[in-house]
């Protein structure tokens, strides 16, 4: 059996749906989201700003982002 060399082995994702992680806001997303990366791991967080340092919870993970909402 051969492969394509755009295979990829699906790595395991450095943040887990409903767990808790501080952050830093390092830019902002063409729809306005702040984004910041745990791992290399982008994670968009709307409502934040570049420079933000927020605690979010992961509220979806895709197979190349998520989606985290702050903590009060």
């Amino acid at each position: 059996m051969s492969f394509r060399g755009d295979f990829k082995p699906r790595l395991p994702k450095p943040v887990v749906l409903g767990q808790e992680y501080d952050v830093d806001i390092s830019e902002v997303s063409r729809r306005g989201d702040g984004l910041a990366r745990i791992q290399g791991f982008v994670i968009f967080v709307p409502g934040t700003q570049k420079g933000d340092k927020v605690r979010i919870r992961i509220t979806k993970i895709g197979r190349r982002y998520a989606v985290g909402e702050v903590v009060d």
